[in-house]
């Protein structure tokens, strides 16, 4: 018996000891295998494209390639070829680019216009160095001075009514307009129905407006743009309305008017408040007049000094002057730019805004024959058109490149 209970007893031990054994061997195993994970993850890292060394892998090409169609599409975006919105997806681009603005004058879309763009696309209207030069700004803007409809009548007693199908709408899209100032002397001519077509049209059609809406708060509406980390502001409004019922009221449609300057001063302080760049287009002005009257030089002083950083006009049908007050510039008409057959001279405004809110003014010389308006190359012409824009601005002058200095 004591034989046979020391043998259980050694047997008893022996499994014990082998458990404990056996249980130790796993922990063990368990430790260093946690212990050489991370050392695997990192060999994975190493050769699944995640870069933690400068050892070459077999996706760097495709990296280079996802990186080079990054640049590409911020190109493209900035030249507008396939967005409105010109947004840049490099932020090195952002970071280094001017942005660049620019401005037209009058536009009607008349019958040789029309007919120009029904057999020959958009470059039977506009040249493809000056319709390049629009697709590459940020904002492009001018004042349209006419009522997309086929409703209504024309306005009793008015020698001039312009009205176009909304089918034409597509002639701004394809020039990459972002916003139009309908604060003029003819968005009314045939009635408060088509005026409402107009809005419907434009929004229709993705572009913004200013200077006009389906009631006060509309007309007078500040529109914001965010471009390259910058936020601009644009407000219009019209100095020149045929009869007062034109202005907007609480629930009529209408336009903003200038005649008392209060009412869009207190939209600039505001919208200066809450960006970078505040932009005033504004109808004003004596038609073929190439001066600016005394109330436009006055109003345009009111607006900068409410916060305007720019002051750019129209309705002469004619280029005015350029003048700076505190710094800031006015560009007093822009003439027209797209209209009858014939334009003899007319200019689109450039203005370009570096990082540092340093802003550079160039007027690019147009004119416009056989319905179609282009840019001037001629060495002697564009002299000529400089000199003569010199001489009735206010101490301003032109560089060689068409830059415009202060005097």
């Amino acid at each position: 018996m004591k034989k046979k209970k020391l043998l259980a007893m050694k047997m008893f031990i022996l499994f014990t000891f082998t458990v404990l054994i056996l249980t130790v061997s796993s922990e063990l195993i368990l430790y260093y295998s946690s212990r050489q994970e991370p050392m695997a993850s990192d060999y994975d890292k190493q050769n699944s494209g995640v870069k933690i060394s400068d050892q070459p892998d077999n996706n760097s090409t495709a990296s280079s390639e996802g990186e080079a169609d990054t640049v590409m599409n911020g190109e493209q975006d900035s030249i507008k070829n396939d967005s409105i919105d010109k947004n840049h997806s490099s932020n090195d681009i952002a970071q280094t680019k001017d942005t660049i603005l620019v401005f037209g004058g009058d536009i009607y879309m008349s019958d040789s216009i029309t007919s120009n763009y029904d057999t020959k696309g958009i470059q039977g209207v506009l040249s493809e160095d000056l319709l390049r030069e629009i697709k590459q700004a940020d904002i492009a803007m001018v004042n349209q001075e006419f009522a997309f409809s086929t409703r209504g009548t024309p306005m009793d007693d008015k020698q001039f009514t312009f009205r176009i199908d909304p089918k034409y709408v597509q002639m701004f899209q394809d020039m990459q307009i972002d916003i139009v100032t309908l604060a003029n002397n003819h968005v009314l001519d045939f009635g408060k129905d088509a005026l409402l077509d107009t809005f419907a049209a434009l929004e229709n059609g993705n572009l913004k407006y200013v200077g006009a809406g389906r009631n006060s708060t509309e007309a007078k509406k500040t529109e914001y743009f965010e471009v390259d980390d910058k936020t601009i502001a644009i407000l219009g409004a019209s100095r020149v309305i045929p009869v007062v019922n034109w202005n907007a009221g609480e629930n009529t449609p209408g336009l903003l008017t200038t005649y008392d300057a209060s009412v869009l001063v207190e939209e600039i302080i505001a919208a200066n408040e809450s960006s970078d760049y505040v932009i005033v287009y504004v109808h004003w002005g004596i038609e073929k007049n190439t001066y600016p009257e005394e109330y436009q030089r006055n109003l345009a002083k009111q607006y900068i000094d409410a916060g305007a950083d720019l002051v750019v006009g129209s309705h002469p049908h004619v280029l005015q002057g350029i003048e700076y007050y505190n710094g800031k510039p006015i560009v007093y008409s822009l003439g027209n730019f797209i209209f009858y057959n014939t334009i003899n001279q007319t200019a689109l405004l450039k203005v370009s805004i570096g990082q540092d809110n340093d802003v550079k003014l160039e007027l690019l010389p147009c004119k416009a024959a056989n319905g179609q308006t282009f840019m001037q190359n001629d060495k002697e012409e564009v002299e000529r058109f400089y000199r003569e824009i010199e001489a009735i601005s206010f101490d301003i002058s032109f560089d060689k490149n068409g830059l415009i200095n202060r005097d």
